[in-house]
């Protein structure tokens, strides 16, 4: 299939620089998944567009101050780094930045802390040294790092973004982006949907490149999806055995619910989900609006039908819906 058919055009005042004050308070788009007309709700009233027995699969991932700041030693030059996934003790995946080409040897200090390009593999992708481990590693990384708020979010991160950011489910940290979906729920709302006996159950994918870097192909069957990190515990695989209907809070959870075919344990997935794919797990998916042209517009898209879902987007863009990250929801059940 060629990209450019995933391609829709949407006012840059859409795409929402700031989340709602609060998180439940967003809008959110009803699409019957295969027929039926769309329906304008609110994200507050989500638990009575579920049935009792369905399980609602959220991603409890939170995300780290993955981005670095620093300059190579010596020159002096400025080097970003986006940490993105640990591999060997000590090493990291990485994503690097600089005004001249990074070599394998250089070493780039941020704040005090040096950091060495122990492999250039390519494409921006590097393998990077860290001489901290364990807390050590978390604490510089609360200190030093920001957090990789995407690029289409204008401001730079700050005290809000540092809470609104993560859902509040998060808890496994490793993830460099929001599974965004989970940002409009609360307690509040959690508890809701468990009075209706809509059973929450959580997963972790630990969200990489995978998910946010664009297509860069001009066909789909060229391009390559990052491989990202998943656990499933036994209890939500028991819960996935006795659903009504699996519903998917954000796209990292399906792609997980997925690649794991309801088994518990750990894996790593590079799964990508284009019209055309045969759903095994997933029955409903609560998402965020997405990108044009990107993996995760392509996914929404083999789930309920590529002209449904412009149909979709285009009635969204009339009735001034925001967004992306923080912008508001969709349900398609």
């Amino acid at each position: 299939m060629d990209v450019a058919e995933f391609d829709y055009e949407l006012p840059e005042e859409l795409i929402a620089q700031a989340p709602l004050p609060e998180r439940d308070a967003s809008r959110l788009l009803f699409l019957p998944r295969t027929e039926g007309a769309l329906q304008h709700r609110a994200v507050r009233e989500l638990p009575g567009l579920l049935r009792p027995g369905d399980v609602l699969v959220v991603n409890d991932a939170r995300v780290i101050p993955a981005r670095l700041h620093g300059h190579k030693e010596g020159s002096g030059g400025k080097v970003e780094l986006l940490l993105v996934e640990p591999l060997a003790e000590g090493e990291w995946l990485a994503l690097g930045q600089a005004s001249k080409p990074l070599r394998e040897g250089m070493r780039v200090e941020v704040l005090g802390t040096s950091i060495g390009i122990a492999r250039v593999l390519g494409g921006g992708e590097l393998v990077v040294r860290l001489p901290l481990h364990g807390d050590a590693l978390w604490d510089f990384l609360d200190r030093c790092g920001e957090l990789p708020l995407p690029p289409y979010i204008r401001h730079a991160p700050g005290p809000t973004d540092r809470e609104r950011y993560q859902t509040v489910f998060a808890r496994e940290r490793g993830a460099v982006a929001a599974p965004t979906a989970g940002l409009h729920f609360t307690p509040a709302l959690v508890k809701a949907l468990r009075s209706r006996h809509i059973v929450v159950a959580p997963i972790t994918l630990h969200v990489g490149p995978g998910t946010f870097l664009p297509v860069r192909s001009s066909r789909v069957e060229d391009h390559r999806m990052h491989r990202e990190r998943y656990f499933v515990s036994e209890e939500t695989a028991r819960a996935l055995q006795g659903a009504g209907r699996v519903i998917a809070v954000g796209t990292t959870a399906l792609r997980t619910l997925e690649a794991c075919g309801g088994r518990s344990g750990a894996g790593a997935t590079d799964l990508f989900i284009t019209p055309g794919y045969e759903f095994r797990m997933v029955h409903g998916l609560f998402t965020n609006f997405h990108l044009p042209k990107s993996t995760l517009f392509m996914l929404v898209a083999a789930f309920a039908g590529l002209d449904r879902i412009k149909s979709a987007y285009r009635e969204a863009i009339a009735a001034r819906y925001r967004f992306f990250s923080y912008g508001d929801a969709m349900l398609i059940a």
